[in-house]
């Protein structure tokens, strides 16, 4: 499988599942002021591994610095379950599980991609080889998840627009 096929994959799963939060539950519910601020929060966490991957050639102290980055944002966004508990419905809970699953596998899978964005000998699976391709992809990863940041923000915080949940 082509590397950016594979990321498309993962990434393409991720955004639909995230759609489906940020465009029915979201909306349907308001989001209170810990998820306004946290919730891009969250997205600038994927984008801090996006640009590590684009930017910082793979090694031994990268890749340690890429897993820290990773784990970090695995973690960040569990961070609001305190909150959903109380606010949220069954089919929102089982969104955001579907989101906990799907977030490692998209960052692991730009990890296994990163060698290739750098011509380094290879990735680390033998069976995902690089295409011409994949730099584009991952680049335009990042600038489709820096745009949802910005609405996040824009949509979510700005008084005209804003729909708060009852409580915090």
């Amino acid at each position: 499988m082509t590397g950016s096929a594979l990321l498309i994959v993962s990434s393409t799963f991720q955004a639909a599942v995230m759609g489906v939060d940020e465009l029915y539950f979201h909306r349907k519910r308001g989001l209170g002021r810990w998820e306004r601020i946290g919730h891009p929060i969250d997205t600038l966490s994927v984008v801090a591994c996006l640009v590590w991957v684009l930017t910082v050639p793979p090694s031994g102290p990268a890749a340690f610095g890429f897993i820290t980055l990773s784990v970090f944002s695995c973690l960040l966004i569990t961070k609001d379950e305190w909150v959903h508990a109380r606010r949220c419905s069954a089919g929102e809970h089982w969104v955001h599980a579907l989101l906990f699953l799907v977030h490692p596998v998209t960052l692991a899978t730009l990890g296994l991609l990163w060698p290739l964005l750098h011509a380094a000998s290879g990735a680390p699976i033998s069976w995902i080889t690089a295409d011409r391709f994949l730099f584009v992809a991952v680049a335009g990863q990042l600038v489709v998840t820096i745009a949802f940041c910005a609405y996040q923000i824009v949509y979510w915080n700005l008084p005209w627009r804003r729909r708060e949940s009852p409580g915090r």
